[in-house]
């Protein structure tokens, strides 16, 4: 019995072709998908002092999380470009992305808390 067998495509791969994918305005690099940079953490967080031993305030750090809705800063890295720390500032319910910055210049003003 002679036949081709025809190789088909998982479903998983046909639905993401079809939706909506957010870019991300690289500084560097340009607009890019969403799947070559990995999220870090929120960017508004305060890290406590390394040298307290006060373990609730470690725990809260570690564990505790808030969901905001609206805009929210956060960390990103450019895994898949050119592996910069970048800061966006993006729409917690639509996913609209306001503004994008390198990481190292909020940083180094004083801006934000903690590194990614």
């Amino acid at each position: 019995m002679t036949g081709t067998i025809e190789k088909q495509t998982p479903p998983q791969q046909i639905r993401f072709r079809d939706k909506k994918t957010m870019i991300i305005k690289c500084p560097y690099c340009g607009p890019r998908d969403v799947i070559e940079f990995t999220y870090q953490g929120d960017a508004t967080r305060q890290r406590p002092d390394p040298a307290s031993s006060d373990q609730t305030a470690w725990n809260a750090y570690v564990y505790d999380r808030t969901n905001p809705m609206g805009s929210h800063r956060e960390f990103w890295l450019h895994a898949g470009g050119c592996r910069q720390h970048l800061i966006i500032t993006r729409d917690m319910a639509t996913h609209v992305i306001s503004s994008v910055g390198f990481a190292r210049d909020a940083v180094s003003s004083g801006r934000e808390g903690d590194r990614p």
